[in-house]
Formats: C-alpha cells, sequence, structure tokens
C-alpha cells in the first residue's frame, strides 16, 4: 500500500491484494499442507490444501511483480530495506530446520539409520555448479541492465531460468529414484530430515524462478524495472549461499 501526497497534503491510496494472496497461498500450501501430509497422513488434505493454496500464491506473485514492474513509487527501497528483513526471517527458518537435523544426526548411534538406501554423493555436485552458474549469469544480466542494455539482460536471464531450471530437475529425478527405491520421507529420521531440507530449499529455487518468468514478460516488450531486478538477484544468490549448507549437512555429514 503506498501513500501519494499531494501538495494539498490529500492522500491517496493505492491497495493491492496481492500480499494478502501470497501469505494465504503459503498458509494453505506449507502450513495446512505439511500438517495434513506429516501429522494426519492425509493425501486428501494435501491435495486440497496444495490445489487452493497454489493458484492463490501464483497469482499473488504474478500481480505483486506486475504491480512492481509498472508502479515505481509501490517498491521504492524495497531492495535495500524490504528484501534484507525478508531474508533474516528466512536464514531463522532454515536456521531452525537445521536444528532439528543436528540435533538428530547427534543422538542417534548410527548415521544414516538402517533403511536409508545409497545417496549419490556427485549429483549435489553438479546441482552446486549449476546453481552457482545461475547466480553468475544474474550477475551478468544485471551488468547488461545497468549499461541499458534489456536485450542482453533478457538473454543472461534465459540462460539463468535454463540453469534453475536443471537444478530443480535434478532434484525431483533425485527424489524419483529414491521413492523408487522405498525412501519416503517417513522412511526414518533421515529421510525425513532429507526430504524437508532438500524439499524446502528447492521451494525456493521454485518460487526464485516463477520470479525470474514474471519479471522475463515483461522484459521481454522493454519493461524492466532496476530495483525488483536487484531484489531477485538478492533473493537468488540468498538461494544459492543456503545451497551449500543443505549440501554440505544432508549429504556429506
Amino acid at each position: 500500500m503506498t501513500d501519494h501526497t499531494s501538495a494539498t497534503h490529500e492522500h491517496h491510496w493505492e491497495y493491492s491484494w496481492a500480499p494478502v494472496a501470497v501469505v494465504g497461498g503459503i498458509f494453505f500450501l506449507v502450513v495446512l499442507g505439511f500438517t495434513a501430509w506429516f501429522q494426519y497422513e492425509s493425501a486428501f488434505l494435501l491435495t486440497l490444501f496444495a490445489g487452493i493454496g497454489t493458484p492463490m500464491l501464483l497469482a499473488g506473485i504474478a500481480k505483486w511483480i506486475q504491480e512492481g514492474m509498472t508502479q515505481k513509487l509501490a517498491i521504492h527501497n524495497v531492495a535495500s530495506i524490504g528484501m534484507p528483513i525478508f531474508i533474516v526471517s528466512e536464514i531463522f527458518i532454515f536456521l531452525s530446520l537445521f536444528a532439528s537435523y543436528w540435533m538428530m544426526r547427534l543422538g542417534m548411534d548410527a548415521w544414516p539409520p538402517e533403511g536409508t538406501p545409497h545417496i549419490n554423493k556427485w549429483l549435489p555436485l553438479v546441482m552446486t555448479v549449476l546453481l552457482v552458474a545461475s547466480s553468475l549469469t544474474y550477475h551478468k544480466g544485471e551488468e547488461r541492465l545497468e549499461d541499458n542494455d534489456t536485450a542482453g539482460f533478457v538473454r543472461w536471464l534465459l540462460l539463468t531460468l535454463l540453469l534453475g531450471g536443471a537444478f530443480l530437475a535434478a532434484t525431483i529425478w533425485e527424489y524419483t529414484n529414491l521413492v523408487h527405491e522405498g525412501f519416503i520421507p517417513s522412511t526414518n529420521a533421515y529421510s525425513t530430515a532429507f526430504f524437508t531440507l532438500t524439499g524446502f530449499h528447492a521451494s525456493h529455487v521454485l518460487l526464485g524462478l516463477l520470479v525470474f518468468v514474471f519479471i522475463l514478460l515483461p522484459a521481454l516488450r522493454g519493461k524492466v524495472n532496476g530495483e525488483f531486478v536487484k531484489s531477485a538477484g538478492i533473493y537468488w544468490h540468498f538461494v544459492d549461499i543456503v545451497w551449500f549448507f543443505v549440501m554440505s549437512q544432508v549429504y556429506y555429514w
């Protein structure tokens, strides 16, 4: 919501339903969805809540980005103030997940527990290369944008999307193989931690890719907001850094 004050000190407010949709989508998809699956083991409720939350989340993101790309005042200082605050909150969420993992890991006599199949160690290294490369390509795109080269920005953004999509595809491929071997979140303590940490990180990658898509669409028509692009970059680099912690703890410790 933005306050525009005229010379006569009259206030004109612009209202947006995007934040409510995003928060509501996360609530249905993550809070209620996770509760339905892990607490009540109900696939029906999970599907129901995901069916409600996913469209809300996508609609909210699309609306928010559309506003950000067309209303300059609506995102004033979001990269320098709003995004760091958001990142700090995300850090605490990931720290809580890591703390749970460390408590389980240190409290077990044998790790990983019985029933855990062989986890490939080379795949996370490939995924790391993909994610680091995607951060570099996005940075190159930002440099092109600073030089007012929108076409160059679009090319680097497309490459970033390709690399991020490959990372997500590798996660899905790994999950598919593990589930085929009977390794699911409820198999043992390690499987719960594995799917929670890697899945939560993958959800952040998916969100970042969706943001990039919504940035790309207006950029193809020559409409780019530098402040918004910078905010998306901060978020993406944060996701990249978090992956190093996820990889080192889940796969190699």
